[in-house]
Protein backbone atom coordinates (compact mmCIF):
# COMPACT_ATOMS: atom_id res chain seq x y z
CA UNK A 1 0.00 0.00 0.00
CA UNK A 2 1.37 3.04 -1.15
CA UNK A 3 -0.47 5.44 0.98
CA UNK A 4 -2.24 4.07 3.96
CA UNK A 5 -5.43 5.82 5.35
CA UNK A 6 -5.97 6.24 9.05
CA UNK A 7 -9.62 7.51 10.29
CA UNK A 8 -9.19 8.82 13.75
CA UNK A 9 -12.79 9.72 15.35
CA UNK A 10 -13.14 12.66 18.24
CA UNK A 11 -10.45 14.26 16.08
CA UNK A 12 -11.03 17.62 16.17
CA UNK A 13 -8.86 18.11 19.79
CA UNK A 14 -7.29 16.76 22.27
CA UNK A 15 -6.50 12.92 22.09
CA UNK A 16 -7.34 12.40 18.77
CA UNK A 17 -5.66 15.78 17.54
CA UNK A 18 -2.83 14.21 19.23
CA UNK A 19 -3.41 10.57 17.57
CA UNK A 20 -3.75 12.07 14.12
CA UNK A 21 -0.51 14.31 14.71
CA UNK A 22 1.59 11.11 15.14
CA UNK A 23 0.21 8.98 12.82
CA UNK A 24 1.08 11.40 10.15
CA UNK A 25 4.46 11.79 11.36
CA UNK A 26 4.29 7.64 11.32
CA UNK A 27 3.44 7.99 7.47
CA UNK A 28 -0.39 8.13 7.30
CA UNK A 29 -2.79 9.95 5.46
CA UNK A 30 -6.01 10.72 8.06
CA UNK A 31 -9.59 11.34 8.07
CA UNK A 32 -9.82 13.27 10.73
CA UNK A 33 -13.60 12.94 12.33
CA UNK A 34 -15.72 14.36 14.45
CA UNK A 35 -19.66 15.83 14.85
CA UNK A 36 -18.77 18.73 13.23
CA UNK A 37 -16.25 18.42 10.04
CA UNK A 38 -15.41 22.50 10.76
CA UNK A 39 -14.04 22.06 13.99
CA UNK A 40 -11.50 19.71 12.57
CA UNK A 41 -10.09 22.35 10.79
CA UNK A 42 -6.55 23.19 13.25
CA UNK A 43 -6.02 18.99 13.22
CA UNK A 44 -6.18 19.45 9.44
CA UNK A 45 -3.72 21.76 9.37
CA UNK A 46 -1.81 19.98 11.50
CA UNK A 47 -1.59 16.27 9.56
CA UNK A 48 -1.01 18.46 6.30
CA UNK A 49 1.94 20.41 7.94
CA UNK A 50 3.58 16.93 8.40
CA UNK A 51 3.51 16.49 4.27
CA UNK A 52 0.21 14.07 4.64
CA UNK A 53 -3.26 13.92 3.19
CA UNK A 54 -6.26 14.71 5.50
CA UNK A 55 -9.78 15.08 5.42
CA UNK A 56 -12.58 16.56 7.76
CA UNK A 57 -15.33 14.18 8.17
CA UNK A 58 -18.71 15.28 9.98
CA UNK A 59 -20.02 12.31 10.95
CA UNK A 60 -22.13 10.42 14.32
CA UNK A 61 -20.36 7.89 15.27
CA UNK A 62 -24.11 6.28 16.91
CA UNK A 63 -25.98 6.64 13.69
CA UNK A 64 -25.25 4.06 11.06
CA UNK A 65 -26.06 5.99 8.25
CA UNK A 66 -23.79 8.75 9.02
CA UNK A 67 -20.81 6.53 9.87
CA UNK A 68 -21.41 4.51 6.85
CA UNK A 69 -21.95 7.61 4.56
CA UNK A 70 -18.35 9.04 6.02
CA UNK A 71 -16.62 5.83 5.65
CA UNK A 72 -17.35 5.58 2.07
CA UNK A 73 -16.56 9.25 1.62
CA UNK A 74 -13.12 8.42 3.05
CA UNK A 75 -12.30 5.30 1.29
CA UNK A 76 -13.40 7.24 -2.57
CA UNK A 77 -11.56 10.40 -1.29
CA UNK A 78 -8.26 9.85 0.85
CA UNK A 79 -8.24 6.04 -0.01
CA UNK A 80 -9.27 2.74 1.86
CA UNK A 81 -8.86 2.65 5.42
CA UNK A 82 -6.67 0.39 7.34
CA UNK A 83 -6.28 1.89 10.52
CA UNK A 84 -9.12 2.93 12.88
CA UNK A 85 -8.86 4.75 15.83
CA UNK A 86 -12.23 4.57 18.06
CA UNK A 87 -11.65 7.91 20.37
CA UNK A 88 -14.84 9.63 19.90
CA UNK A 89 -16.28 10.13 23.46
CA UNK A 90 -18.90 11.83 25.56
CA UNK A 91 -18.90 12.29 29.76
CA UNK A 92 -22.35 12.39 31.12
CA UNK A 93 -20.73 12.10 34.76
CA UNK A 94 -23.12 11.89 37.90
CA UNK A 95 -23.64 9.39 40.90
CA UNK A 96 -26.02 6.55 40.66
CA UNK A 97 -29.22 7.57 42.10
CA UNK A 98 -28.90 11.25 39.87
CA UNK A 99 -27.95 9.11 36.80
CA UNK A 100 -30.98 9.33 34.33
CA UNK A 101 -31.67 7.37 31.44
CA UNK A 102 -30.62 9.29 28.82
CA UNK A 103 -27.72 10.25 30.27
CA UNK A 104 -26.49 6.12 30.40
CA UNK A 105 -27.73 5.65 27.06
CA UNK A 106 -25.78 8.49 25.81
CA UNK A 107 -22.25 7.34 26.88
CA UNK A 108 -23.08 3.95 25.70
CA UNK A 109 -24.00 5.01 22.27
CA UNK A 110 -20.85 6.84 21.31
CA UNK A 111 -18.36 4.87 23.19
CA UNK A 112 -19.70 1.08 22.55
CA UNK A 113 -22.55 1.53 19.48
CA UNK A 114 -19.71 3.79 17.86
CA UNK A 115 -16.80 1.76 18.38
CA UNK A 116 -19.15 -1.17 16.62
CA UNK A 117 -20.28 1.11 13.95
CA UNK A 118 -17.07 2.49 12.49
CA UNK A 119 -15.06 -1.05 12.99
CA UNK A 120 -17.76 -2.99 11.40
CA UNK A 121 -18.01 0.21 8.67
CA UNK A 122 -14.47 -0.26 7.67
CA UNK A 123 -13.16 -3.88 9.05
CA UNK A 124 -13.91 -5.14 5.10
CA UNK A 125 -11.38 -2.34 3.54
CA UNK A 126 -8.44 -4.14 6.24
CA UNK A 127 -9.50 -7.96 5.41
CA UNK A 128 -9.61 -6.58 1.93
CA UNK A 129 -5.81 -5.48 2.21
CA UNK A 130 -4.43 -8.28 4.50
CA UNK A 131 -3.28 -5.78 6.90
CA UNK A 132 -5.39 -3.65 9.74
CA UNK A 133 -4.97 -1.68 12.77
CA UNK A 134 -8.22 -1.16 15.31
CA UNK A 135 -7.21 0.64 18.60
CA UNK A 136 -9.87 1.60 20.60
CA UNK A 137 -9.51 4.40 23.22
CA UNK A 138 -10.73 2.57 26.92
CA UNK A 139 -9.92 4.53 30.31
CA UNK A 140 -8.29 3.42 33.57
CA UNK A 141 -12.16 4.38 34.57
CA UNK A 142 -12.56 0.65 33.60
CA UNK A 143 -11.66 -0.28 36.71
CA UNK A 144 -14.32 1.51 38.66
CA UNK A 145 -14.30 5.75 39.43
CA UNK A 146 -17.42 7.43 41.04
CA UNK A 147 -19.75 9.35 39.36
CA UNK A 148 -19.04 7.78 36.07
CA UNK A 149 -20.98 4.17 36.48
CA UNK A 150 -22.06 5.08 32.33
CA UNK A 151 -18.46 5.58 31.05
CA UNK A 152 -16.97 2.99 33.52
CA UNK A 153 -19.23 0.22 32.09
CA UNK A 154 -18.79 1.60 28.52
CA UNK A 155 -14.36 1.79 28.91
CA UNK A 156 -14.49 -2.04 30.20
CA UNK A 157 -16.94 -3.04 27.90
CA UNK A 158 -14.42 -1.44 24.82
CA UNK A 159 -12.26 -3.99 26.50
CA UNK A 160 -13.78 -7.02 25.69
CA UNK A 161 -15.00 -5.69 22.23
CA UNK A 162 -11.00 -5.01 21.69
CA UNK A 163 -10.62 -8.73 22.41
CA UNK A 164 -13.52 -10.24 20.33
CA UNK A 165 -12.42 -8.60 17.12
CA UNK A 166 -8.76 -9.39 17.90
CA UNK A 167 -10.33 -13.55 17.76
CA UNK A 168 -12.35 -12.60 15.12
CA UNK A 169 -9.68 -10.37 12.81
CA UNK A 170 -6.59 -11.70 13.33
CA UNK A 171 -6.73 -14.75 10.38
CA UNK A 172 -7.07 -11.44 8.03
CA UNK A 173 -4.27 -10.18 9.05
CA UNK A 174 -6.06 -7.60 11.19
CA UNK A 175 -4.80 -6.85 14.72
CA UNK A 176 -7.06 -4.85 17.93
CA UNK A 177 -5.90 -3.59 20.90
CA UNK A 178 -6.80 -0.98 23.42
CA UNK A 179 -5.04 1.89 25.20
CA UNK A 180 -6.27 2.62 28.85
CA UNK A 181 -5.62 6.33 29.74
CA UNK A 182 -5.04 7.67 33.36
CA UNK A 183 -5.54 11.12 33.73
CA UNK A 184 -5.42 13.27 31.01
CA UNK A 185 -4.79 16.96 30.55
CA UNK A 186 -7.62 17.52 27.83
CA UNK A 187 -11.66 19.62 27.57
CA UNK A 188 -12.77 16.48 29.20
CA UNK A 189 -10.59 16.68 32.23
CA UNK A 190 -11.10 20.29 32.55
CA UNK A 191 -14.98 19.22 32.35
CA UNK A 192 -15.02 17.37 35.68
CA UNK A 193 -13.19 19.90 37.25
CA UNK A 194 -15.89 22.22 36.42
CA UNK A 195 -18.44 19.77 37.34
CA UNK A 196 -17.18 19.29 40.93
CA UNK A 197 -16.40 22.66 41.63
CA UNK A 198 -13.03 23.10 42.08
CA UNK A 199 -10.39 25.05 39.81
CA UNK A 200 -8.64 23.00 37.23
CA UNK A 201 -5.02 23.75 38.48
CA UNK A 202 -6.03 22.52 41.64
CA UNK A 203 -7.66 19.46 40.69
CA UNK A 204 -4.51 18.39 38.94
CA UNK A 205 -2.15 18.75 41.58
CA UNK A 206 -4.47 16.72 43.59
CA UNK A 207 -4.79 14.03 41.39
CA UNK A 208 -0.48 14.19 40.25
CA UNK A 209 0.19 13.58 43.99
CA UNK A 210 -1.45 9.72 43.24
CA UNK A 211 0.71 9.42 40.03
CA UNK A 212 4.06 7.98 40.64
CA UNK A 213 5.86 9.55 37.58
CA UNK A 214 4.75 12.79 39.41
CA UNK A 215 2.84 14.45 36.17
CA UNK A 216 -0.40 14.35 34.23
CA UNK A 217 -0.39 12.96 31.33
CA UNK A 218 -0.21 14.37 27.82
CA UNK A 219 -2.80 13.92 24.69
CA UNK A 220 0.99 12.93 23.39
CA UNK A 221 1.51 10.46 26.03
CA UNK A 222 -1.16 8.73 24.96
CA UNK A 223 -0.80 8.60 20.85
CA UNK A 224 2.92 7.50 21.39
CA UNK A 225 0.95 3.97 22.83
CA UNK A 226 -1.76 4.66 19.84
CA UNK A 227 1.54 4.55 17.10
CA UNK A 228 3.01 1.74 19.15
CA UNK A 229 -0.02 -0.65 18.30
CA UNK A 230 -0.24 0.46 14.46
CA UNK A 231 3.27 -0.25 14.01
CA UNK A 232 4.11 -2.65 11.16
CA UNK A 233 6.13 -4.24 13.90
CA UNK A 234 3.59 -4.72 16.69
CA UNK A 235 1.68 -7.53 13.76
CA UNK A 236 2.36 -10.49 16.62
CA UNK A 237 0.41 -7.99 19.58
CA UNK A 238 -3.66 -8.00 19.55
CA UNK A 239 -6.37 -8.24 21.99
CA UNK A 240 -4.34 -6.65 24.42
CA UNK A 241 -5.00 -3.39 26.98
CA UNK A 242 -2.17 -0.99 27.54
CA UNK A 243 -3.05 1.10 30.87
CA UNK A 244 -0.87 4.35 29.91
CA UNK A 245 -1.62 6.06 33.33
CA UNK A 246 2.00 6.98 34.74
CA UNK A 247 2.43 3.99 37.00
CA UNK A 248 0.47 0.61 37.74
CA UNK A 249 -3.53 0.38 38.07
CA UNK A 250 -5.15 -1.86 40.30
Amino acid sequence: MSNRVAIVTGAARGIGAAVAVRLAEDGFDVAVLDLDADACADTVAAVKAKGRNALAVGADVSNEASVNAAVANIAETLGAPVVLVNNAGVLRDNLLFKMELSDWQTVMDVHLAGAFLMSKATQRYMTEAGWGRIVNLSSTSALGNRGQANYSAAKAGLQGFTKTLAIELGRYGVTANAVAPGFTVTAMTHATADRMGVAFDDFEKAVVKQIPVGRAGQPEDIANAVAFFVDDRSGFVSGQVLYVAGGPTN
